[in-house]
């Protein structure tokens, strides 16, 4: 009997950018608290569940920094999200056009399919819109308050998360009335949202301090690290791409230490403890930026499977490459001068699945696919080592996808991967911990890993250089080389200058230096780059093309210089139609 295991590490991305404009505080979009009452407290039940499971969750210090704003927007009844404000308003027959405009510019942005089609008496709602919305906007005018109502509050409902529906008595009564909704009804539901919320984070704290869960972390801001450091790094994988004008993002080294350094800083102060590891935002990694996770003491990073492939094949592209079993399922140990870190790869096969496939599939079906497949991993590794499986993917927009937000698919694949016989689920840290125990070496040595183990763990890979990429298309061409790329690039590089001089001049107050220190960090975020471009949705393009050029334009006026006047023109138009609304890319 052998006694080869499978360890499979499933990692849920969980993450939003800001979405306030941090002038006045106001949230410009409501996803942070949409995705928070749908889907982290979706992810968190799961595991509570299924306490013999294990996972890893990669919360981003920002997502994290907009739900503890929430939870003290309902503590304190002072709101500030212009549609969670409406969800109380008291009068909704008096609304101005442009609150009337926003209940109905954001009460239908979800997946008709999962989300509104289910539901009559939310069909209704979205038909009888339709047939006003044909006749023109005076049309729109006979849509009343009740309606407003009714809207909102089955937008909300839609939005809970399916183990919220199925512990609260209030959302089955609310959903079996259907219509007719009252301001008591509004209030009610509107406190369930407020208590899902301010429960997230301990909830996920108690299953980290119990040992079921491993939570890392992220830059603070989610900036793509190595395009902070050296733009150049962009032709490691895709040589002769168009760079920006700017030649470098200036003094980028040290605004990816910060980030680096102010993510372990916030991940201690929630959860006691600093990161084992980190998910660089979109598994964005290069020599350099894994010299950055190292040195800030680091003992793990992950990226995508084609990062691993262009860095076996070396930067001349003609290193032979051995089968994908031989390669993908083991961690690579990386020398980056005085220190040492593991990188891990994801499976993209895999993981692609969860994010893009099994959502069409009967949920039995899909975790039976899952499991065959991981056993057919377990066969064909190498005899005598354990495989580690790494399934990577964004923790929160898929599941709208699936029937009942992923409820059934969830629940089974837990259940199934508890009772398997060889397949161990894990953490990137207790399976590094394994490694150090298993060859008797001190914990404190943190990557205590030798080439061959001599015992069931697979042989640790090594890599001498690291050719940079990112999780999709192992390349970064999801953030720079497109023109509206470069030029939103060379737009935050004009204002890092200004800053500079600015903070040079010590021309401003501690606190107008904090303000705008913040909105720098707002303005490096990967997000804005990833929604340019005219392959995305028009809305979504439209919506963040804005609010990256409100950032940029509250910086200088933190700085206390006139705003420049391309500012005012838009970066990207968008127009496509890509697939799960451009929220989600497959690797390749």
């Amino acid at each position: 009997m052998t006694d080869k295991k499978l360890h499979l590490i499933l990692c849920w991305h969980m993450h939003q950018p800001d979405y306030r404009n941090l002038t006045t505080g106001e949230y410009m979009l409501p996803w942070t608290y949409l995705h928070a009452m749908k889907d982290y407290s979706d992810m968190a039940y799961h595991l509570e569940s299924h306490p013999q499971a294990k996972s890893v969750f990669n919360f981003v210090p920002v997502l994290l920094d907009q739900l503890e704003d929430y939870s003290r927007q309902f503590e304190q009844g002072k709101l500030r999200d212009p549609l969670l404000a409406l969800l109380i308003e008291k009068d909704l027959n008096s609304l101005s056009s442009v609150r009337r405009e926003l209940v109905f510019d954001s009460c239908f942005r979800s997946n008709h399919t999962k989300m509104i089609d289910p539901y009559p008496a939310y069909k209704r709602l979205s038909d009888l819109y339709k047939y006003h919305e044909l006749n023109g906007e005076a049309s729109l005018d006979f849509l009343s308050g009740q309606y407003l109502a009714d809207l909102l509050v089955w937008y909300h409902l839609v939005w809970c998360g399916e183990s919220v529906r199925r512990s609260s008595e209030l959302v089955v009564n609310l959903m079996a009335k259907g219509s007719h909704f009252t301001l008591a009804d509004r209030r009610l539901l509107f406190d369930l949202i407020g208590k899902t919320i301010q429960g997230l984070i301990p909830r996920y704290r108690k299953l980290a301090d119990s040992g079921q869960i491993e939570i890392s972390t992220t830059p603070h801001y989610h900036p793509i690290v190595p395009l902070l450091i050296d733009f150049k790094v962009a032709r490691e994988c895709m040589p002769g791409v168009a760079l920006p004008e700017a030649l470098c993002y200036p003094g980028g080294l040290k605004r990816a230490s910060f980030h680096i350094t102010s993510a372990i800083e916030s991940h201690r102060d929630r959860f006691g403890i600093a990161p084992q590891g980190v998910w660089p935002a979109e598994g964005g990694v290069s020599q350099a930026a894994a010299t950055v996770f190292a040195e800030h003491g680091c003992r793990w990073m992950a990226s995508g499977e084609a990062v691993l492939v262009n860095s076996l094949r070396g930067l001349d592209g003609n290193q032979p490459v051995p089968s994908r079993m031989d390669y993908l399922y083991r961690p690579y140990r990386l020398a980056t001068g005085d220190h040492e870190i593991v990188s891990f790869f994801r499976d993209d096969k895999l993981s692609d699945k969860i994010g893009f496939e099994y959502a069409k599939w009967f949920g039995r079906d899909a975790v039976d696919n899952f499991i065959d497949e991981l056993e057919e991993i377990w066969r064909h590794t190498p005899e005598g080592e354990s495989p580690v499986v790494s399934v990577i993917l964004d923790g929160e927009n898929a599941w709208e996808y699936y029937p009942y937000n992923g409820y059934y698919f969830l629940s089974e694949m837990y259940d199934a991967l508890e009772s398997h016989p060889f397949i161990r689920t894990t953490t990137f840290k207790d399976y590094l911990d394994g490694c150090v125990e298993n060859n008797g070496m001190q914990a404190q040595l943190p990557l205590g890993l030798v080439e061959n183990t001599g015992n069931t763990s697979p042989a640790m890979g090594k890599l001498p250089y690291l050719v940079a990429g990112s999780w999709v298309y192992g390349t970064f061409s999801t953030w720079i080389g497109d023109p509206a790329k470069n030029r939103a690039w060379d737009l935050l590089c004009s204002a890092k200058q200004s800053f500079d001089l600015v903070m040079g001049s010590g021309r401003l107050d501690k606190q107008e230096v904090d303000l705008a220190h913040k909105q720098l960090a707002d303005c490096e975020g990967s997000d804005w780059f990833w929604w340019f471009g005219d392959y995305n949705p028009q809305h979504s393009v439209e919506s963040f093309d804005k609010l990256y050029r409100d950032n940029l334009s509250n910086l200088y006026r933190l700085l206390k210089l006139p705003v420049p006047e391309q500012l005012g023109k838009p970066i990207s138009h968008g127009g496509g139609s890509p697939e799960a609304g451009g929220a989600m890319r497959r690797a390749a």
